[in-house]
């Protein structure tokens, strides 16, 4: 028997009202979030679970601007911080199955105007080395090693006229010209530098920005329709969740400007921005390793993204949103939670004033979103005992026994 056309119209109507990811037998998380407010001074929360490519539980609570009564939404955007970096690995790999990049092609390869004058350690790292943290490259901390690095970075009146491609092709002729503090392939050592670095190659190799870029191939096909570059906000208006920085020992809304995010030049290490549900489409497309749509790159590749290649010594005092130990692949990390039969494929992005946290399991083709708008010690912790309180609740539905090596 033919559906009737009314019930026909009304799923069209839905499919195109309803917010991508969005499943109409979704459980709310609200009242499960709703306590982490107060307990842990946090002002927004977002959060979804995602089974098989689809949400099944989903909430957002909590309020836009700290101390005032507005409400966040499903559809609010939140800042990823350095969960852009999975992106920018994704995009290299898409590169390289177009045949225009390789995995050990080089920086001096990708740019060969770089002179004598540049340190030869330098030319010869690899994308490889890069997107798995293991260059040399100096950490984002204030250490003498990174500080050449940074200042150059935030040194606005020093840079060329043109677009951030322009700016970032500068960057690595000037990064070029400093000695590297390390030798690739010695140590783990985290840094926003190498993700900037891959970004420029990328753009020289492409012949178009990265911020052009990861809209075309990643957050258009995917369907990622509140992603977004740079401050969650719009400019004189609260239209996201606002940032939030402790100043004074007080809570005080960050509105977007230049004090909002990091320098919008190392976009491809930590800048996009989307709503949970985006988030969560993103988390359950690499959960689901290639066996849904749509196919950005192959699955072997996005397997080779997700598998681990470097070890992470363990990091006393690591900063908000960057990992403190464990193993690391291109983009992503390893967590290990007890009484979890799998290990979880994860990641942590802040700056400094959101934290956003995602985590998947492709044996089971499950996985968990975490957001908010504050990046204080009391609300990391928070996300780590909601990621806790989440996988025991939910991933019991879905787990499966250990994929076999």
């Amino acid at each position: 028997m033919d559906t009737p056309r009314w019930i026909r119209m009304v799923v069209v109507i839905l499919a195109l009202v309803l917010p991508a990811g969005f499943a109409p037998a979704q459980e709310s998380l609200n009242p499960l979030l709703q306590p982490y407010l107060a307990a842990y001074e946090i002002p927004a929360l977002a959060a979804a679970v995602v089974q098989d490519g689809q949400v099944v539980a989903v909430g957002a609570v909590g309020t836009r601007r700290w101390g005032e009564a507005i409400p966040v939404t499903l559809d609010d955007r939140f800042h990823l911080g350095s969960d852009t970096k999975a992106m920018t690995a994704t995009m290299a790999a898409i590169l390289v199955e177009r045949g225009k990049l390789r995995w050990d092609s080089t920086i001096g390869e990708v740019f060969p105007e770089l002179g004598g004058g540049a340190d030869p350690v330098f030319k010869a790292l690899t994308v490889e080395r890069m997107l798995s943290h293991t260059s040399g490259l100096p950490s984002d901390n204030l250490s003498q090693d990174a500080m050449p690095y940074l200042a150059l970075i935030t040194n606005v009146d020093g840079y060329p006229p043109g677009n951030l491609d322009d700016i970032r092709a500068w960057l690595v002729g000037q990064w070029a010209a400093l000695p590297m503090s390390g030798r690739p392939g010695v140590r783990f050592e985290y840094s926003n530098l190498n993700y900037t670095i891959v970004g420029a190659m990328i753009e020289r190799l492409a012949g178009r920005s990265w911020d052009e870029l990861i809209f075309e191939w990643i957050f258009l096909p995917l369907g990622l329709r509140s992603a977004g570059l740079g401050p969650q906000c719009t400019p004189g208006r609260v239209d996201a969740p606002l940032p939030h920085a402790v100043i004074g020992g007080k809570i005080k809304p960050i509105l977007a400007g230049p004090m909002a995010d990091n320098p919008a030049v190392i976009g491809p290490a930590g800048i996009a921005h989307m709503s949970v549900l985006d988030f969560a489409r993103w988390a359950g497309w690499n959960a689901g390793q290639g066996k849904r749509g749509p196919a950005l790159v192959q699955p072997e590749t996005l397997k080779k993204l997700h598998t681990m290649v470097a070890e992470m010594p363990p990091a006393k005092d690591a900063p908000i949103g960057t990992p403190p130990s464990g193993r690391y692949a291109f983009g992503w990390g390893e967590v290990r939670l007890e009484g979890y039969p799998n290990p979880l494929i994860s990641h942590g992005g802040s700056n400094g004033m959101n934290i956003a946290r995602i985590l998947f399991d492709p044996a089971a083709d499950f996985a968990v979103v975490i957001l908010t708008n504050i990046a204080t010690p009391k609300c990391d912790s928070a996300m780590k005992v909601l990621t806790r309180e989440l996988i025991d609740k939910y991933a019991e539905r879905g787990t499966r026994p250990a994929a076999q090596p």
